[in-house]
């Protein structure tokens, strides 16, 4: 079968999932939920496999598969259609095969869940949309995939909705992304309004021709969309409350599928954007800054799932820098060697949050890594690739992004090699507080806690590997390697921004940001194995940094303070005084002046047939004296 006939399965598949499974929730076995919502998600990922090896044997590397005219008004005229390039296709494999490992790893995590069946239902749903973002040949059909994974993130985010703060939570996340949203739509009617389409195949070939002006304002109002998706300054502060819902939740959003969708977009529009080099400034900048504040956030919480939520903030902020300083190959790589290492990362913390029995604060663990020997030497794999140490995957992407930002700015290189220290040592710190040391948790003995069952514990193996070697991908030529994806990914129109440094400076770079891991490393095993130093209570006292950091530079305070306030004594003017006292008072005031004069009017049905004849002849003179004296 061709390309063009195989690739509606694809998103097809999930949907399928989430209709039968939606209406079978109560009804269908929880066994055969599982069986459904999983194999849907494998069989389009070796639906997006075979797509794959076509493409590369393939010498037309792009193919636009419509399926039928959507919107036609006027000048107007959208097809439902997808396209299939070497961009597109490695992020079909992301996102189904991660996809699937997460499903995977949920049928035994929800298992004892009451909302077992919806809970898959959404989860299919969250891929089926996704699938519709990336494969969009247009930016109409990429945006009801954004809306889509806006809703389903709603969803599941407030799975448990029950609890009123992970209900707010959900909310949290959908108004800020909303936020962001907007931006993108009126890039999008800008993009219309000056190219006369929203058809990547007709904007990008007159891009070329369009204002610089026009470019950059098109491309920060796409930006605008991306920080909202892709949690950055200033609409980050979602992402981590996100955490509120299921861990498996926590990695298919964080990990392979929404907080991509930014970097992704940007991606497949680099042509807009290398020709708005304002934008990219701006975009390294931001990006730079996120990676910063997020990393140091991270370096004092003590939840498990917020270091790992934060560390994502500061790795997406990471490819932000990437995109800004022209890497754009390098940004994509990390996407794909982040949704590996951080995937394992979330589910091994929900291994051993299972394994806790839902204990997620670290200062209540210890001393797990006899008691879970799978999860530990998986997570260690990924945290060791996080890190950016070689030869695993983070290594490769990580310094690809410094090397350019390096090209670019040193400036920007030296937030990098920071934040990249400041990673090591956070991630390092979770390891050792969880795994080393004794064990800290007083409401369960440690006989309780044991290793997770293999369909939690095989996903971990499979990433731990995907994250070990996944760097071979890309593998720069100071390595020998043919940076086979900067090849794959020409293909797909994406910028190619060509490294002008020595072999020597390579190496100097990443002899530095490697020793920079190495001495954080250090630095957490000092303080955490051989210091045995557990983070302190929530009320003590602490240092003004560590004070910044632990309360998130109090930036959800300031949101509060500055937009939350105001609107809120808006809104309560305006129901007081514009609706109680104004509106209600001109409708009441009517009503009460059509009831008084009724109450008068009405004394003329009195009743009395005298007094209806002479009425009779009043009206009768009354006509014939305006007879008489105007007509």
């Amino acid at each position: 079968m061709t390309i063009e006939q195989l690739i509606w399965l694809v998103p097809l598949l999930p949907f399928l999932g989430f209709v039968i499974n939606g209406l079978g929730r109560n009804s269908l076995s929880k066994g055969l939920v599982g069986i459904i919502g999983s194999g849907v998600i494998l069989a389009s990922f070796v639906i997006s496999l075979v797509i794959f090896f076509s493409l590369q044997g393939d010498t037309q590397k792009s193919h636009e598969v419509f399926l039928f005219d959507w919107i036609s008004a006027g000048a107007l005229h959208i097809p439902l259609s997808f396209l299939v390039d070497p961009l597109s296709a490695i992020m079909l494999l992301i996102i189904t095969g991660i996809g699937f490992l997460i499903h995977l790893y949920s049928t035994s995590y929800m298992h004892d869940d009451a909302g077992f069946g919806k809970f898959f239902a959404y989860l299919n749903l969250f891929v089926f949309f996704m699938l519709l973002l990336v494969l969009g040949s247009n930016y109409i059909v990429m945006f009801i995939g954004w809306e889509g994974v806006g809703l389903c993130s709603y969803l599941l985010i407030g799975f448990w909705y029950t609890n009123s703060a992970y209900a707010s939570a959900a909310k949290k996340a959908f108004v800020m992304n909303r936020i962001g949203d907007l931006g993108f739509l009126l890039g999008v009617f800008l993009i219309f309004n000056t190219f006369g389409s929203v058809e990547f195949a007709k904007v990008f070939p007159q891009a070329a021709s369009g204002s610089t002006d026009t470019l950059v304002l098109i491309t920060i109002l796409l930006f605008i969309g991306a920080c909202g998706k892709s949690a950055q300054l200033p609409l980050f502060t979602w992402l981590p409350d996100a955490m509120a819902g299921p861990t498996p939740v926590s990695a298919l959003i964080h990990a392979a599928t929404m907080v991509t969708a930014g970097i992704y977009m940007i991606a497949r529009s680099s042509v807009l954007f290398d020709l708005a080099p304002l934008t990219q400034h701006i975009i390294a900048i931001i990006g730079a800054a996120t990676a910063l504040v997020a990393a140091i956030i991270a370096l004092t919480q003590t939840d498990i799932k917020k270091v790992l939520a934060y560390s994502t903030v500061s790795q997406l902020g990471y490819m932000f820098l990437g995109l800004g300083v022209g890497a754009y190959t390098g940004s994509f790589f990390h996407v794909l060697t982040h949704a590996f290492f951080k995937a394992l990362l979330f589910l091994g913390a929900g291994s051993v949050i299972h394994a806790m029995h839902h204990e997620q604060d670290m200062r209540h663990m210890g001393g797990l890594r006899k008691k879970l020997p799978v999860t530990f030497l998986t997570m260690m794999i990924g945290t060791i690739a996080i890190a950016g140490l070689p030869p695993f995957s983070g290594f490769f992407s990580k310094d690809e992004i410094l090397a350019h930002a390096f090209q670019a700015s040193p400036i920007l290189w030296g937030i990098g090699v920071l934040t990249a220290f400041l990673t090591a040592f956070y991630m390092f710190r979770m390891m050792f507080l969880t795994f080393s040391g004794k064990y800290r948790e007083t409401h369960h003995e440690e006989s309780h806690v044991h290793e997770s069952p293999a369909a939690m514990t095989l996903p971990l193996i499979i990433l731990a590997v995907l994250a070990a070697i996944g760097g071979a991908i890309n593998l720069p030529h100071v390595f020998g390697g043919n940076e086979w994806l900067a090849h794959w990914l020409s293909g797909a129109g994406v910028a190619q921004h060509e490294l002008e440094l020595s072999h020597s400076t390579e190496y100097s770079l990443m002899a530095v940001s490697v020793a920079a891991a190495v001495i954080a490393l250090l630095y957490a095993y000092t303080r955490y194995v051989k210091g045995a130093r557990v983070p302190v209570a929530d009320e003590a006292p602490r240092s003004a940094l560590a004070k910044l950091s632990y309360n998130k530079f109090y930036l959800d305070e300031i949101y509060d303070f500055i937009i939350t306030k105001p609107l809120d004594a808006l809104s309560r003017f305006f129901y007081r005084i514009i609706d109680n006292k104004f509106i209600d008072g001109i409708v009441n005031g009517l009503g009460w002046s059509t009831n008084e004069a009724s109450k008068g009017i009405r004394l003329l049905q009195s009743g009395n047939v005298g007094f209806y004849i002479f009425m009779m002849v009043f009206g009768i003179i009354a006509l014939l004296l305006y007879t008489f004296f105007y007509i």
